[in-house]
């Protein structure tokens, strides 16, 4: 398992170099074939030992949210926007990196005892100070990281940033060391999911695949939700996504409906191996799967993901028997898939 390496690096959508070129080293010995297309995707083929003719596409994304520096003002103070999904109200006072020099800085936020009529957070009025005096600090265009380091928590449980989806790379790299499978697997690890889907877009039409399997770190629903009714009753908002409780496979999200035959595959290959799983049930969010079923003339599409507590954020946790039932549910469903598994009589 790469986790580790993969969670500290930095790849911020648009320049994932550092996270591809960790991938490349760590699985170049495991594949029939790699390339690097013009958006940047890393694909990576391995040859089918039974069916080498039917191709099963598994995405896991390299990118992860951060922001970017828009403007540089004369004290050296950065201003910036987010580069993907980022809640404006954790950012005040973190620690941050900046540009390929990982200039060192802190998001700059006044003290309440100076501020104390601001009820919100807008990232319009939040700056970066790196500790410069002039406007030469950064240019304009410069990523923006969270300055964060993984840690391991307990036995099985760890934290780092960008879990979502540094957690699917880890897997099909785990995946690609423990093949070939009988079909033959194009791994891509895909770039610029956080602000579009961009790189699955890209790679699906590149490979063409008989099927697919998303890797993802999705939002795990099993802390404190204040906002609920006393008398809400014990129905969780999302049933069932919680840290520890297995595979999330997805039923639909913002981006895709899943086939209810993937989803009986997915539940029957579970069940067979003795694997633990949970359904997610809300719309919101997406994943490269929202891409790749529609490419070409559609792709049957599986979502499995490890749920995250916190993602998006500099300090996101995942429990390592989550990853363990994800790796294993993935590995038994390249054993079973074959060209009549999505057929349609």
């Amino acid at each position: 398992m790469i986790l580790e390496s993969l969670s500290n690096a930095i790849g911020v959508s648009g320049e994932e170099d550092e996270v591809r070129q960790l991938l490349i080293d760590a699985v170049r010995d495991h594949a029939d074939d790699m390339l690097v297309d013009a958006l940047g995707n890393l694909i990576v083929f391995q040859r089918g030992t039974s069916h080498p003719d039917h191709t099963v596409m598994i995405a896991a994304h390299m990118d992860e949210v951060g922001l970017m520096v828009t403007a540089v003002d004369s004290k050296g103070l950065l201003q910036f926007t987010n580069v993907g999904g980022i809640d404006a109200r954790i950012l005040p006072g973190l620690r941050v990196k900046v540009g390929a020099d990982r200039k060192h800085g802190v998001v700059l936020w006044k003290p309440i005892h100076m501020w104390r009529d601001m009820k919100t957070v807008e990232m319009d009025s939040l700056r970066i100070d790196v500790g410069a005096t002039d406007s030469k600090a950064a240019n304009p265009g410069e990523r923006i990281a969270f300055d964060a380091e993984f840690k391991k928590l307990s036995e099985t449980i760890v934290r780092g940033k960008a879990l979502d989806d540094r957690v699917g790379c880890s897997l099909l790299v785990d995946i690609l060391t423990g093949g070939p499978y009988p079909v033959t697997v194009a791994a891509a690890f895909t770039v610029q999911e956080e602000i579009g889907l961009r790189g699955a877009t890209v790679a699906a039409r590149r490979i063409n695949p008989d099927a697919a399997i998303v890797l993802e770190g999705t939002p795990a629903f099993d802390v404190p939700d204040p906002t609920r009714e006393a008398d809400a009753g014990d129905l969780p908002r999302n049933p069932a996504t919680r840290m520890g409780a297995g595979v999330v496979l997805t039923l639909a999200d913002a981006s895709m409906i899943s086939d209810p035959r993937a989803i009986r595959f997915l539940q029957e290959t579970a069940d067979a191996q003795d694997i633990p799983y949970q359904l997610k049930t809300v719309g919101g969010g997406g994943t490269d799967g929202g891409a790749i079923h529609t490419a070409q003339t559609g792709v049957p599409t599986m979502t499995l993901s490890v749920p995250c507590r916190y993602i998006h954020s500099p300090s996101a946790l995942l429990d390592l028997k989550d990853y363990d039932c994800v790796l294993r549910l993935s590995q038994a469903l390249l054993r079973r898939i074959d060209a009549s598994t999505f057929r349609r009589d």
